[in-house]
């Protein structure tokens, strides 16, 4: 008998506990010895398995989280706040010695930010864990691994892992993170890639190319056969379909003030898999987004301010109607 796909995406990769701190100056040293009158300090979730993860929840898709966190009270956070969107935690296993993935966000009054981070347990991730996922991959029409740059035990066997997620007859997504990881690592993974959108900074460190076009090509030349693109900032994104043709996604303006760009990459991607997931074409798909994206910047934190399906899709029907 054949496995149901009740699950929409199985997200595997970064899973953190992010520290909000703001507003701090960035364009100045700290210095030593300073005291920083801050807001409310708070406590909410990061990495790609909730960021992107929430997003998609948010977005009335069936998400499973799939990472290492510590024995420790960052990991009932994690645990607590994905399970409060209806996100699946049961492949979150807790690591005998490694501690929970942690990042103290610093954020300017203009929205920019910076990062101070502890990579814990998530580094751990490796081939035989991936392996260790054959039942929810069995269930799952995708699956999203990241990101590459930030994971150094899964990184040198990224083509074999990718190849057990598609063995298991989903589709496969893959984000990258930091600086993005290198051409090197990414090439194995390219033929078991369906989907692969980077940023523009990390692209250009991958390939040494600038031009999206260009960097497209390049993935393609490396084996890339599934949808491609490049996330370009205020300038919308660039995909690539699977016959080659190019879709310009135009930036959308956010429906508030601009607070905090944390997540807005993680945000575009659970947009864009959510389309795809509900079989938009991929214009579409790109449109929602790039507004669930512009959603996300106007609020603190990478998830405080997304939305669901029919808000995020009437923003980019606004976008659109007003091109």
């Amino acid at each position: 008998m054949a496995t149901t796909r009740d699950i929409d995406c199985l997200i595997c990769g970064t899973c953190v506990a992010d520290i909000l701190v703001r507003p701090v100056p960035l364009t100045e040293p700290i210095g030593g010895g300073r005291l920083i009158h801050v807001d409310p300090i708070e406590v909410v979730t990061g990495g790609i398995v909730c960021n992107t993860g929430v997003g998609m929840a948010r977005l009335g898709m069936q998400v499973a989280a799939a990472s290492l966190v510590g024995n420790d009270p960052w990991s009932d956070v994690i645990r607590g706040k994905l399970a409060a969107e209806g996100i699946d935690t049961g492949p979150l296993v807790s690591h005998a010695s490694l501690g929970t993935s942690t990042t103290a966000v610093l954020i300017d009054p203009g929205g920019e930010r910076s990062f101070a981070h502890h990579g814990g347990a998530p580094y751990a991730i490796d081939l035989a864990f991936v392996e260790a996922l054959k039942t929810p991959l069995a269930r799952s029409r995708w699956a999203l691994f990241g990101y590459l740059g930030l994971l150094p035990g899964l990184e040198p066997q990224l083509g074999d892992a990718l190849a057990v997620a598609k063995q298991s007859g989903c589709l496969v997504a893959l984000e990258t993170g930091g600086s993005g990881g290198t051409l090197e690592q990414l090439i194995p993974a390219l033929p078991h890639v369906d989907l692969y959108v980077p940023s523009l900074d990390e692209a250009i460190h991958q390939t040494g190319l600038t031009d999206p076009q260009a960097i497209l090509a390049c993935y393609r030349d490396h084996g890339a056969t599934g949808i491609v693109g490049v996330k370009l900032g205020t300038a919308g994104a660039l995909l690539s379909d699977a016959r080659g043709s190019h879709i310009n996604v135009p930036c959308i303006t956010p429906p508030g003030a601009v607070v905090d760009t944390t997540g807005a990459g993680d945000a575009f991607l659970a947009g864009l898999l959510t389309g795809l997931l509900r079989e938009m074409p991929l214009a579409d798909a790109g449109l929602v987004a790039a507004a669930n994206a512009a959603c996300c910047v106007t609020g603190y934190g990478a998830t405080a301010a997304l939305r669901d399906f029919e808000a995020t899709w009437l923003l980019a029907e606004n976008r659109t109607a007003s091109s």
